[in-house]
């Protein structure tokens, strides 16, 4: 299918590096689903034969983590759902259209893509997942009409930079946001006193600056990773040409119902009222508005982050039917989610309950110091994360280890708690569970595109290693 070359010469360092991984992992990559089953597999093992604990027992530790996140899965979803429902709005496609307009080499579109995705992952993980998928789409399909050899695979890992970098340090971030939620479980726990309020963590200087530096050192990585026209592989090679005549993000608002004999059914006429939608919506915008000017940015919250992109999202389309047909098309791409998720969980639940989760992060925390704590924080962050991909359900289960650590170190939580969510994000872009929507939208397999993201995780660890340890709190 692809029209890659296969040779290894020619191009730069870094375009040979993701162009030989590019070859390994999709001969070797597993789908995301068998992926689970065999990270299930593993943990059950590792608990035998590290914490002793018998294969029944494993069993029932994994039956139990099945359901142990339910409510949090819901938020998750919610948030998923609603940056899908606002992405997929025309008039935001028609602004993405315009943008893709803007490169004028390979390496310059997937820098673009890149930024566009892991800047919009700070203010909305979700969006970004969408957001950022639709647009490597619409990036490969303009490149491809003007004639620009980009490699469409690098277009959907550039897409999906947000996920595997920003998304955990923003606004949407789960670990700030639950230290940031009135009577959370550390509260309940006695691991801390009070509330962390994001200006500790989202809003720190800290976390800012990684952001912004970290923002500029991928799209350089991406730029340099965009392979020579003799390797690129185009959007062709993986979307039907006939699909991308007419994009299925091009599509506008669903026309107003055609009454029957001229003359709509009261019930049409309520399901379609702009005034209905309009004015829920408005009021719980506005809710939102009132809770940030009485509490500033302290008001910011994983129901709050949800209740705002809902009714922001109601307020874009006002029709309460035309958004309910847009949240059933968003019910679709996150199917995958749905089903993996209660795999992950029960992963989770494993090395909750066996103990393997202190037992791997404490072993890392011991070696650590105060200067070192934040880079070690991160390192367990990525190596849980590639076991439980949900950075809430994951801090659930470390956070207790890493906040007491911290604390004994007299290292602030807040910068213990970003250094942890670099590391949750830096592995997404090793596991394929969060890349589910994208590869959906943009037709290509996972095993095509983790090459260059591999490539991309492999180039991050340098730069936040020392990141994380020079940057100031």
């Amino acid at each position: 299918m692809s029209s890659r070359d296969t040779g290894q010469s020619g191009g730069n360092a870094f375009e040979r590096l993701g162009h030989r991984l590019a070859g390994v992992v999709e001969r070797w990559m597993p789908s995301p689903f068998l992926f689970a089953i065999l990270l299930s597999y593993v943990v059950f093992a590792a608990g035998i034969a590290v914490e002793g604990a018998g294969p029944a027992e494993m069993v029932g530790f994994w039956f139990d983590g099945f359901w142990a996140f339910l409510s949090f899965a819901m938020q998750m979803t919610l948030i998923l759902m609603t940056g899908f429902v606002i992405a997929y709005h025309p008039r935001v496609n028609a602004l993405l259209q315009k943008l893709t307009e803007l490169p004028r080499s390979p390496g310059q579109a997937a820098a673009l893509v890149g930024v566009f995705s892991m800047g919009i992952a700070w203010v909305h993980w979700g969006f970004s997942l969408i957001l950022g998928a639709i647009f490597a789409r619409e990036m490969g399909k303009t490149a491809h009409e003007k004639g620009i050899d980009v490699h469409y695979p690098l277009l959907a890992v550039a897409g999906y930079m947000g996920l595997g970098l920003t998304w955990h340090w923003g606004l949407s971030g789960s670990a700030p946001l639950a230290l940031a939620t009135p009577g959370n479980d550390f509260i309940e726990a006695g691991v801390i006193d009070g509330v962390v309020p994001t200006t500790q963590t989202i809003f720190s200087s800290y976390a800012l600056a990684l952001t912004a530096l970290s923002i500029l050192f991928a799209a350089g990585m991406l730029y340099l990773l965009s392979p020579s026209p003799k390797r690129a592989s185009p959007i062709t090679d993986y979307v039907d040409e006939s699909e991308l005549a007419d994009s299925t993000t091009d599509g506008g608002e669903s026309p107003e119902p055609t009454p029957d004999g001229g003359t709509a059914s009261p019930a049409e006429r309520i399901d379609n009222s702009r005034v209905l939608g309009g004015v829920i919506a408005l009021t719980g915008v506005a809710y939102v508005a009132y809770l940030f000017a009485t509490d500033g940015l302290d008001a910011l919250t994983l129901n709050v982050v949800n209740f705002g992109f809902l009714f922001a999202g109601l307020a874009i389309y006002q029709r309460p039917s035309l958004y309910r047909e847009r949240f059933g098309e968003a019910a679709e791409s996150a199917a995958g989610i749905i089903l993996l998720f209660p795999f992950f969980a029960g992963i989770q639940g494993m090395m909750n309950a066996s103990g393997l989760s202190e037992t791997f992060a404490q072993t890392l925390l011991d070696v650590s110091t105060q200067a070192t704590f934040p880079v070690v924080a991160w390192l367990v962050g990525s190596a849980v994360n590639l076991f439980v991909p949900s950075g809430g359900g994951e801090w659930i289960v470390l956070g207790p280890s890493i906040i007491a650590a911290a604390q004994d170190l007299g290292v602030p939580v807040g910068k213990a708690t970003i250094a942890y969510a670099v590391g949750d994000a830096h592995t997404n872009l090793l596991n394929p569970f969060w890349a589910l929507p994208l590869l959906a939208i943009t037709g290509v397999k996972a095993r095509e595109m983790f090459g260059y993201a591999v490539a991309m995780l492999l180039l991050l660890i340098p730069f936040l290693a020392a990141a994380l340890y020079a940057v100031p709190y």
